[in-house]
């Protein structure tokens, strides 16, 4: 962890894919058992949900606000500069919160605003037109006004980092990418040490397609492991995440397995275990992006992530 993300607790509980009517639940259980940080993004749907738990239970007046860390996320038909600061004061009424602890680009992707997921490459908007630097600018006056304490940005590639650091006023404190032990991004997560940027991991158990089991769970050596220690396979993929210096976000929404991800901070891997598991590697990404590409559109897999496919 970085000195400038000293506060932000290092495991907390990620609410992408936590349907209606469950992730308010899952969020009061999860600030009882103990957790501090929450993940939302306007594009999941359910910060309204978030913020009313929120709400009890600061109204409770157990926790207090700044016992929190509280991160977001703005949708990528928001990246004109006039659209960034009602993107998160929907957010910030959602949340039922004066500020946020940090506020993420959420892709570098644009799309024609109102439009959240473009079918037509008409809807996109390429990012020669509509500048990561230029959305960025927007999310620094957010910083100035003080409704956002920290900014970021998601699923960037070092590349795309480097060039939008020279056009910073204040940096980005993380990159919040797809990591876990089939996606470990060493060279990327060494070029945000490097320059001082946190590496929050998402889908950190991976991502299944439905709503199986995420097959990193059935990994034969992250099992062993897990039989070794007594422990459950969630506990070694969060703990070997924890000791790589990112933080990271499963989401649950059932209280035994919130219970069960938490104990994962106190989990210490070997030096031996840890050596194990840099070689499962297999730069397997569960979130793909193939989501953006569309016929003629500006977007590609290759250009996304700024590597050539497989």
């Amino acid at each position: 962890m970085t000195p400038a993300l000293a506060a932000m607790p290092a495991l907390g509980l990620g609410t992408w894919k936590a349907a209606p009517g469950e992730v308010g639940a899952a969020v009061r259980t999860a600030l009882e058992l103990g957790y501090r940080h929450i993940d939302c993004a306007a594009i999941y749907g359910n910060e309204a949900e978030i913020g009313a738990a929120l709400r009890s239970v600061l109204d409770l007046g157990e926790l207090r606000r700044e016992q929190l860390w509280i991160t977001s996320k703005l949708w990528n038909d928001c990246h004109a500069p006039e659209q960034v600061r009602p993107a998160l004061e929907r957010t910030l009424a959602d949340l039922q919160l004066d500020d946020l602890d940090l506020y993420l680009i959420h892709w570098p992707v644009a799309h024609r605003h109102g439009v959240l997921m473009p079918s037509v490459a008409a809807d996109q908007i390429p990012l020669e037109k509509l500048p990561l630097q230029v959305t960025w600018a927007a999310m620094e006056e957010l910083v100035d006004a003080g409704l956002v304490r920290r900014i970021g940005v998601s699923n960037c590639s070092a590349a795309k980092l480097a060039a939008l650091l020279p056009h910073c006023r204040h940096r980005p404190a993380v990159n919040q990418v797809e990591r876990h032990p089939w996606l470990q991004q060493n060279q990327l997560l060494a070029f945000c040490r490097g320059e001082g940027i946190g590496v929050t991991a998402y889908a950190p158990l991976g991502s299944p397609a439905g709503d199986g089991p995420a097959p990193l769970l059935a990994d034969p050596v992250i099992n062993a492991m897990a039989e070794d220690r007594g422990v459950s396979a969630a506990e070694v993929l969060l703990a070997w995440g924890l000791a790589c210096g990112t933080s990271v976000i499963p989401k649950s929404v059932q209280p035994r397995r919130l219970a069960t991800n938490l104990r994962a901070s106190r989990l210490r891997l070997s030096a031996a275990e840890l050596e194990e598991i840099t070689g499962l590697d297999r730069h397997h990404r569960f979130v793909d992006g193939s989501f953006w590409e569309l016929p003629g559109g500006p977007y590609s897999r290759t250009a996304l992530w700024d590597e050539p496919l497989g």
